[in-house]
């Protein structure tokens, strides 16, 4: 029990704080319980342990995939969370989403057991590998399951079989998923750097990327600067370089911000030229230059000029080709491949390996088609990423109507960025905007947000049609069914959000379905 979990008698889970240091290791964890251990991202950290003969356990609400997978290996999962499960326990890991009143905490607080945040458990296992970690507002899951992918297709050495933490599942061939995490026996490891609560202070990796650094989670940093300044911090434990967006101007200002000896081993990757970006304050840069319109067939063409001295004495130019559309997955797999070039991996290797990726699951997914109206999911819940989605159907589908239903995640992101969800999803021809995904907030601490806050914006603007383009629809399944029927042949849909209206597909296909001669009006 460290001191900031007691503070007259309550309980604080600070995932900021650091349990542990950059030297430590995991042989002394000890018998360690991880609460929700059928979570995404803590399911593969109970089994990298696991591997490492650490005795692990863990409690779940409920049984998944997941919790069979580690049942199979050995690792006893209870269903149910009572104070019971941390008896004996010497370390209990929790997550962001586990709140100081879960009975295991309790328990585990009252025996003086050691309660520390996932993350801590990442930064451990980093301490023992060559560690990448992605970080930014979005673009992360993407980004690492890029290098992620790039590994498993053409690492070899250590750089095969590469261990993986990521937010997300990734899309495999035939509409299956992979796991976005898995327990590799190689010297990589590859993590979403989750900046939302601050917990990525905690990390050392040899290489950090940064997608950008545009203002998200005010609720917890407060300011803009405040959040920046958490990037600024995060780059500087990176032992090894530091690979950044050049096209995001947060970026810019946390490269300017960098002491010295960080920016010389930074690498900045843009589709703007040197003398567009200005002052890179040392960073080498590394030039995107899209070759071609994306073609209906969705590839994106361009080529990477990494400058001479950056991998080998002579200056290089790679050609990319990408299975999934827009320039912003341009941005994230040169990432991913400069990343991979700086483990030791050949660039032109790691260039034709990213050309097989799918995409991550719930990014620019297609769902289904019915009477030639395709149905699109994606994960996309900040203006940025919904402006970048669109911008990128547009590409994908020139000539189609580009109907969208949206639901805003949480209430807060709501209310500070109404303004700018308006100008994203007015890029789209028809929109709806469902009732807001709660997550860990609360209507009663928001009474004035709603649909109609960002309906109510974007009816300010300028829009073709300019009547009738957007509405609020509290009902998620209202909306999915009302979207059906105003396609038409030839028609996109997208349902948008991070929460869970991608449950909506399925409606909206069958809903096509029962409707299709409207379709093929």
């Amino acid at each position: 029990m460290t001191d900031n979990q007691r503070e007259a008698g309550t309980i604080i889970l600070d995932p900021t704080h650091a349990a542990f240091g950059p030297e430590e290791g995991t042989s002394d964890l000890g018998a360690t319980h991880f609460i929700g251990i059928g979570g995404a991202g803590m399911s593969v950290l109970a089994e990298m342990l696991h591997e490492q003969g650490v005795e692990v356990d863990g409690s779940d609400r409920e049984p998944s995939s997941k919790t069979e997978r580690l049942q199979s290996l050995g690792i006893t999962v209870e269903f149910g969370q009572r104070a019971q499960n941390v008896e004996g326990k010497r370390t209990v890991v929790f997550s962001s989403a586990i709140k100081p009143d879960n009975p295991e905490i309790v328990a585990a607080h009252e025996a003086g057991e050691r309660i520390v945040h996932r993350s801590d458990i990442l930064a451990l296992l980093m301490n023992a590998r060559r560690a990448v970690t992605v970080a930014g507002a979005h673009g992360k899951t993407t980004t690492s399951s890029m290098l992620a992918h790039i590994l498993v297709n053409a690492g070899e050495g250590e750089l095969a079989d590469p261990s993986y933490a990521i937010g997300g599942s990734i899309q495999g061939k035939d509409g299956s998923t992979l796991d976005g995490g898995h327990a590799g026996h190689g010297g990589v490891l590859v993590a979403e750097a989750d900046e939302s609560d601050g917990s990525f202070a905690k990390y050392h990796p040899e290489i950090a990327i940064i997608t950008n650094s545009e203002a998200d989670h005010l609720d917890h940093y407060g300011t803009q600067e405040n959040y920046r300044a958490a990037f600024v911090d995060h780059a500087g434990h990176a032992t090894k370089a530091v690979v950044m967006c050049g096209d995001d101007e947060g970026n810019l200002a946390v490269l300017r911000a960098l002491d010295q000896r960080i920016a010389d081993h930074t690498i900045v990757y843009s589709t703007r030229t040197a003398d567009e970006l200005g002052d890179l304050n040392g960073a080498s840069l590394v030039r995107i230059e899209s070759e071609s319109e994306t073609a209906q067939s969705g590839a994106e063409h361009f080529t990477l000029h990494l400058p001479a001295g950056l991998l080998d004495d002579d200056e290089r130019h790679v050609a990319v080709t990408l299975t999934v559309p827009g320039i912003h997955n341009a941005r994230n797999a040169s990432a991913a491949i400069i990343a991979a070039a700086l483990l030791g991996l050949d660039v032109d290797k790691a260039a034709a390996a990213v050309t097989s990726f799918l995409g991550a699951a719930r990014r620019f997914q297609v769902r289904g088609t019915v009477s030639q109206v395709t149905v699109v999911d994606d994960y996309a819940h900040h203006p940025t990423e919904i402006a970048a989605l669109l911008d990128a159907a547009r590409r994908r589908y020139p000539q189609s109507v580009l109907h969208v239903v949206f639901q805003p995640h949480l209430f807060s992101r709501t209310m500070f960025f109404a303004h700018e969800f308006a100008q994203a999803l007015a890029k789209a021809d028809d929109v709806i905007v469902t009732g807001i995904f709660p997550a860990r907030e609360k209507q009663e601490d928001f009474p004035t947000v709603s649909p109609s806050t960002i309906v109510d914006e974007a009816l300010k603007l300028a829009h073709q049609p300019a009547d009738d383009w957007i509405r609020g629809v509290d009902d998620m399944r209202t909306a999915a069914q009302m979207m059906a029927m105003r396609a038409h042949h030839g028609d996109v849909i997208f349902t948008v959000g991070a929460g869970d209206i991608t449950q909506m597909d399925e409606v909206i296909l069958h809903a096509l379905e029962a409707h299709r001669w409207d379709c093929e009006g």
